[in-house]
């Protein structure tokens, strides 16, 4: 149901546009997330985003240097991550709940869907 694209390899400093695209009907059904997990660490949430587009909120490992947004018209969540650092190599997910974002934070089990992971490399 959601597929997760745009990750690849990029160098320290640079800057990624993660998509989420949902094969449903309607993706403003759902609040959308973005979590990623490095090797061998746990799944970290990242930001997520209203139904509407009009809440969000952002991990302070992302904040003031990611943008999260949504075209409910063409079923997709973009997440904008800029001044990538090699601590931030992982698979990035996302994920789709009922709940808000807040819940989606906290209770990452509230999602209803989960993406495939799109892997992102930043090299020093």
């Amino acid at each position: 149901q959601l597929q997760a694209s745009g990750g690849g390899l990029v160098q320290a400093g640079g800057s990624l546009r993660l998509s989420c695209a949902y094969s449903g009907r309607r993706l403003s059904t759902y609040t959308v997330g973005w979590f990623r997990q490095a090797p061998g660490k746990e799944r970290e949430f990242l930001s997520a985003i209203s139904r509407s587009g009009t809440g969000e909120n952002y991990a302070d490992s992302v904040k003031g240097r990611s943008t999260i947004s949504r075209d409910n018209a063409k079923n997709t969540v973009s997440l904008q991550i800029g001044s990538l650092e090699p601590e931030d190599t992982a698979t990035y997910y996302c994920a789709a709940t009922y709940a808000s974002p807040s819940v989606l934070k906290e209770s990452p089990q509230s999602a209803e869907y989960w993406g495939q992971g799109t892997l992102v490399t930043v090299s020093s």
